[in-house]
């Protein structure tokens, strides 16, 4: 475990808790300042979303390689100049001008993101552990990354009321600036040695440029529709792409992911569920808040506001989880989270024009983020279960991949079902029934999570990735031997 006398393990804790907040609150903290931002930089209609696609294509795409490379070159640096990107970025997307400015900037967060989620994520496994100490960690981090995305919508809305659609992007600074100045002092320059193995680049090439034009295909179907040439191609073109990486990794000795880290149930059962969970909760996110909008009339403020129940169920879910987990399992929390999260999406499907925040909003809410909040938490730690400490970053950047590409994905998908059931029709009424039917879906997709967390995690602990991961780290934190 990594011990350092200037800082410790809970000084790491911080800095990846931080970073790791700043990365998912600028997931949503953008969605309710389009209206501002449109009039504000003069956007076309049709190009205003990709303020908010470009930052999951880049980070999306560019995970993997990320994870892979905070292995090779060290955490820390990675972590350091994924952040040090980020924020020169938000200060640049805070200052643009120009529409072409703003995307440019997020494209460019999407990118520091990459680096520094998965590097922040590793070094919070290796400086605790597997056991106990490890499982609180890691529910302080996935507690955090849940509230960040939900109080992305809160900051989003009472920023843009107060102050100004600029500063959702300006708000990120002083965040980072805590994440830098708390590894500083938890994880000074030099505590990790640096491998001296090549990055597989061919194998980051068809990672990246397949899961990017997955993303790319599936965010632009909110305007070409999923069956239209444009959107096939892509998607095909992603397939064959990543299917070339696959058989690239089964090829190079030094993989940009190892294969054989698919084989242990907890690592892949975790990132198919992670993978559905997310889809059904930026779904969640997305759909009530354009019911508050758009159904119920409320402010961009009253909107935000109101997201911070679900931040405070998500937070109580998670310390419930992490006791939980401490004492059993991953596998403990994650079933009932996910049918009780289904429950409240279930409820929320029962949306109308003529609702209010009391009964459509506040009671669904509280149900969906305690369950949402019971499955992120253990999932982080099912997914690094029995991983090397050298492939802490590899299993991080898998665990995100499979996180944002769900978001995304699951987005997209349920987007278009909303957007079928509505049709040309604007009234209130036809907008609440697609919203209802795309907070249905996102039900079930916590259900199949649950299916998954029963068929495919294990009962105990014992199973690892492969036999290397019980042997020594050959990437520990310098002069403190695990």
């Amino acid at each position: 475990m990594y011990k350092n006398p200037r800082g410790g393990p809970g000084a790491v804790l911080a800095a990846a808790a931080v970073g790791q907040f700043v990365v998912a609150l600028d997931m949503s903290v953008v969605n309710v300042a389009l209206p501002a931002i449109r009039s504000g930089l003069g956007f076309a209609p049709l190009d205003l979303s990709w303020a908010v696609h470009v930052y999951a294509l880049t980070f999306g795409g560019f995970l993997l390689l990320g994870g892979r490379a905070c292995d090779l070159y060290g955490r820390r640096r990675l972590f350091v100049l994924g952040l040090a990107v980020f924020g020169l970025c938000s200060l640049a997307g805070g200052l643009a001008q120009e529409p072409w400015q703003l995307i440019s900037a997020r494209a460019g967060q999407g990118l520091g993101a990459a680096a520094a989620a998965p590097a922040g994520l590793a070094m919070l496994t290796n400086a605790f552990s597997e056991g106990p100490r490890r499982v609180r960690a890691l529910g302080v981090w996935s507690a955090v990354n849940a509230a960040g995305g939900a109080l992305g919508v809160l900051a989003g809305g009472l920023l843009t009321q107060y102050a100004g659609w600029r500063w959702v992007m300006l708000i990120n600074l002083p965040i980072v600036a805590a994440a830098l100045a708390l590894v500083s002092v938890g994880m000074p320059a030099g505590t990790q040695q640096v491998r001296r193995e090549r990055l597989d680049a061919w194998g980051a090439v068809l990672a990246t440029g397949g899961a990017g034009l997955l993303v790319f295909g599936v965010v632009r179907t909110d305007t070409l529709g999923w069956g239209s040439p444009s959107t096939v191609v892509t998607l095909a073109a992603a397939a064959v792409l990543l299917a070339a990486f696959v058989l690239a990794e089964t090829r190079t000795p030094a993989p940009l992911l190892r294969l054989g880290l698919l084989r242990s149930r907890w690592v892949a059962g975790a990132n198919v569920l992670v993978f559905l969970a997310a889809a059904g909760q930026f779904t969640a996110f997305y759909f009530v808040s354009l019911y508050m909008q758009q159904v119920l009339s409320m402010s961009a403020a009253a909107t935000g506001a109101a997201f911070l129940p679900f931040s405070i169920g998500l937070i109580a879910g998670t310390v419930v989880a992490t006791r939980v987990t401490a004492r059993r399992t991953p596998r403990a929390p994650l079933v009932p989270g996910a049918l009780l999260a289904a429950t409240g999406l279930a409820w929320f499907a029962l949306i109308s024009p003529d609702g209010n925040f009391l009964t459509d909003v506040l009671g669904p809410s509280l149900v969906t983020s305690i369950g949402a909040g019971l499955v992120l938490a253990p999932v982080a730690a099912a997914a690094t279960s029995g991983v090397a400490p050298r492939e802490a970053g590899m299993a991080s950047g898998l665990m995100n991949s499979s996180r944002q590409l769900g978001g995304c994905i699951g987005l997209a998908a349920l987007a278009t079902v909303a957007a079928h059931r509505t049709g040309t029709a604007t009234a209130p009424a036809a907008l609440n029934d697609g919203y209802a039917l795309g907070l249905a879906v996102a039900a079930a997709l916590f259900v199949l999570a649950a299916v998954v967390a029963i068929g495919v995690l294990p009962r105990h602990r014992t199973e690892t990735s492969d036999p290397r991961t019980t042997a020594p780290a050959e990437n520990q934190l310098e002069g403190t031997p695990s």
